[in-house]
């Protein structure tokens, strides 16, 4: 495409042109052209749109909005003031199209275009009004951010604008060294007449570099634009001038990348009169208006600016003089949709309106969730806590909701939302699961009564071997799921090498006792010896249901109480007193250790059965093996099926008594360390039972369980002095703060669900 021959732009005119003095700078200029396309419904969906931005939500929604954006020199602030028929200024340093200064360097005109963002908010109001203020860059310093905000002002007349926007650009710090900013400048206009309508007009792309604008400028730029039409809610109206080639114009590359399939670009082509009439690069124009070339889905539209001369037409002339070019020459021939401001006025509401129509059920759904959101933030924070008394219900909630909590983890009753809902293929100790309080312990006690069993003894004798191999074989136990930790497991011996111990220690603790029998404090050495490990593994499971009851409790407090309050409870009162259970825990077990050390004692009839259950299966053992020795097989002749003979076995007495008479010991220390080993075994199984119980039931329960449920009880809150009460409950300044910032957005989040609710039944 060949670059057309350049005539003056009209948009770069001499500093003199002041198009305050039209016919359309009146005090109160209505915009009569394009209230007149805006039926009933239109208004009201605009206005709730309006509602919706004044309320603040445009930082927290994507509000639909229109985005007027291009190369610079595009044309893009003829195109603005062609939409709103609204004058804006032309003089030096101003936001929009400003020729803010005219500088000969080595013989060339350097323009410094739009500085940064304006949004122009037009809406109906009984009062004529224009007012402006500065919505500060999140990157700001906090006190830039508070001077900007401070600056709001009212004007009455067009004709103050000028001036007004000169002191918004001084106080952004805006000037020879700083040429751009990510400040955003807001016109509010209203009149009776207005229409509700929102523009945003941005700075033009720059193509490169150079004195006046910088390598930070041109990317300051290109950011900004793209952050703007990267929003889904955003139409952009793509301003092209037909002066440069299109295909250069880096706004139309800009625009594809953020809207591939232009579903929410509508392409505006300016200064159609700088084209030669009927030369091959008009018709390349042409044929991109009629959306031949780069396609939007939206389409293109065609504008011609005021002309060269004709700065001081009314918008009415300016309207009158864009008629008459395009009904001559080949723009005669365009459909009267795809040119002039006045279709285009109509095709914009239209399209503005109808992408409205069909965001609005997302924006109010996305409007819900953030509502639910905020309150979610705010129930973190917990009431608020600014009196004495405020705190005191507060710690009160807090006790009550813990004490149930507690109670109905310590009881099993997991009817609470808190508990959650059973993950069947996680660990019993494992994520939600490790919060069902009771389940747990029962896991652990079950688990700790199983390993004292199997590996509570520190020699494991032959038949003991035995019976432990067919278990195990038979046991089914998934290791993911199990929280038995790994221990030494006992020391085979047979029960020769048993007996052999038992001597060892018998010859080393005679009394007076007779010749095969033994000393009754015998028992008692063998069984400290053969039970040393129970103490350790039972101080294992107090601590792990002691880490358990203090996840539980934590947890139960993160639950109920604010970040801040739950670490000062925590320090004040709960770890305290879950490290008071667990060290009375360890000393019940140390009492129960001591108790275990004393001399062997016991008044349960377990005892004697077992021991003489383990005599008989001794003895019938002897006596099966005898009985089979003194098996004797005899050949006896037979009639029943003839003659003949058959096999028959009968039990020899004499044999049999033979073999009972070796069975009796004749060494006097094995006969006696047999009897003792048979009511050691005897001993160890009842003292075994009654060791499970009195670790689960006098440490866990006693002390671990039983206490938990009071540990935040409100007899523990009256304690508190007033300056207790104060330091553990009050609300931080960094709380207060987020407080007020979370209830300011509330307010906003209702108002806005007011828009939707009052418009419900007329546009949604």
């Amino acid at each position: 495409m060949t670059t057309p021959e350049l005539y003056q732009d009209p948009e770069e005119g001499s500093l003199d042109n002041d198009v305050f003095d039209t016919d359309d700078s009146s005090s109160a200029p209505t915009t009569a052209s394009l209230e007149a396309l805006q039926s009933v419904e239109q208004r009201e969906l605009m206005d709730l749109i309006d509602r919706l931005r004044r309320a603040g939500l445009s930082s927290m929604l994507q509000l639909p909005q229109i985005v007027v954006c291009g190369d610079q020199s595009s044309g893009k602030s003829s195109v603005l003031e062609a939409i709103t028929e609204i004058p804006f200024p032309k003089k030096e340093s101003l936001c929009t199209r400003s020729i803010v200064l005219l500088i000969t360097v080595i013989g060339l005109e350097a323009y410094v275009r739009s500085r940064f963002a304006t949004e122009i908010s037009m809406r109906r109001d009984a009062c004529s009004s224009i007012s402006c203020k500065i919505n500060p860059d999140d990157g700001r310093e906090e006190g830039d951010k508070d001077k900007l905000r401070s600056f709001t002002k009212s004007i009455k007349d067009f004709h103050e604008l000028p001036s007004l926007i000169d002191e918004a650009t001084e106080l952004m710090g805006l000037g020879p060294q700083r040429a751009f900013s990510r400040d955003v400048l807001k016109i509010d206009i209203c009149g009776p007449d207005r229409p509700q309508l929102t523009l945003v007009d941005l700075p033009g792309l720059i193509h490169s570099s150079n004195k006046m604008q910088s390598d930070e400028d041109v990317e300051l730029i290109k950011s900004l634009v793209e952050e703007y039409i990267s929003e889904k809610r955003t139409i952009i109206l793509a301003i092209v001038s037909a002066k440069n080639d299109y295909a250069n114009q880096i706004i139309l590359k800009t625009c594809r990348k953020y809207d591939p399939e232009g579903a929410r670009t509508l392409g505006v082509i300016t200064k159609p009169d700088f084209l030669r009439p009927d030369s091959e690069n008009e018709q390349q124009w042409l044929d991109l208006a009629k959306n031949r070339d780069i396609y939007f889905r939206l389409g293109w539209h065609i504008l011609k600016n005021r002309a060269d001369g004709n700065h001081d037409f009314s918008f009415a002339q300016r309207d009158t003089e864009e008629r008459a070019f395009f009904d001559s020459g080949n723009y005669k021939d365009l459909p009267k949709s795809m040119k002039g401001i006045a279709t285009f006025r109509k095709s914009l509401s239209k399209l503005l309106f109808d992408h409205m129509k069909k965001e609005l059920p997302d924006l109010k759904e996305e409007l819900e969730m953030i509502t639910a959101r905020n309150c979610e933030e705010l129930a973190t924070l917990g009431k608020s806590r600014e009196t004495l008394s405020d705190q005191r219900i507060y710690l009160a909630e807090i006790s009550s909701s813990a004490c149930d909590l507690l109670r109905q983890g310590v009881e099993g009753n997991y009817d609470s939302a808190f508990f959650g809902s059973i993950d069947p293929e996680e660990a019993v100790v494992g994520g939600q699961n490790a919060y069902r309080l009771r389940a747990v312990i029962q896991h652990l006690n079950i688990e700790f009564a199983d390993l004292l069993r199997r590996n509570g003894r520190k020699y494991e004798f032959e038949k003991e071997a035995k019976e432990e191999a067919a278990l195990e074989e038979g046991d089914v136990v998934n290791p993911a799921k199990s929280t038995r930790k790994r221990v030494n497991k006992p020391t085979k011996m047979t029960r020769q090498q048993a007996i052999q111990w038992v001597v060892q220690i018998m010859e080393r603790s005679r009394g007076r006792e007779l010749p095969g029998t033994f000393n009754p404090l015998l028992i008692g050495h063998l069984f400290q010896e053969q039970s040393e490990n129970w103490e350790r593994l039972a101080r294992t499971h107090i601590n792990a249901v002691s880490n358990t009851c203090d996840n539980f409790v934590l947890h139960v407090l993160d639950h109920i109480a604010t970040p801040d309050v739950k670490a000062r409870l925590e320090n004040k009162t709960v770890l305290p007193k879950l490290k008071s259970a667990h060290d009375a825990a360890l000393n019940e077990l140390r009492l129960i250790g001591e108790d275990k050390k004393k001399h062997a004692i016991t008044y349960n009839h377990y005892f004697t059965d077992t021991f003489q259950k383990i005599q008989q299966e001794r003895y019938s053992s002897q006596i099966m093996k005898l009985t089979q020795q003194a098996t004797v097989s005899v050949q006896k002749k037979t009639w029943l099926a003839g003659p003949g003979f058959e096999d028959k076995t009968y039990i020899d007495p004499e044999a049999l008594q033979q073999g009972l008479k070796r069975t009796i010991e004749q060494d006097m220390t094995k006969f006696s360390a047999e009897q003792a080993l048979d009511a050691h075994e005897a001993y160890y199984k009842d003292e075994l039972k009654y060791f499970i119980g009195v670790v689960t039931k006098q440490a866990v329960e006693r002390h671990l369980l039983s206490p938990l449920a009071d540990i935040l009880s409100p007899t523990v809150m009256a304690r508190y002095s007033d300056t207790e009460i104060q330091s553990i409950a009050a609300e931080p300044v960094e709380a207060m703060q987020m407080r007020a910032h979370l209830e300011g957005k509330k307010k906003m989040f209702e108002d806005g669900q007011d828009a939707f609710c009052a418009a419900m039944g007329h546009i949604i």
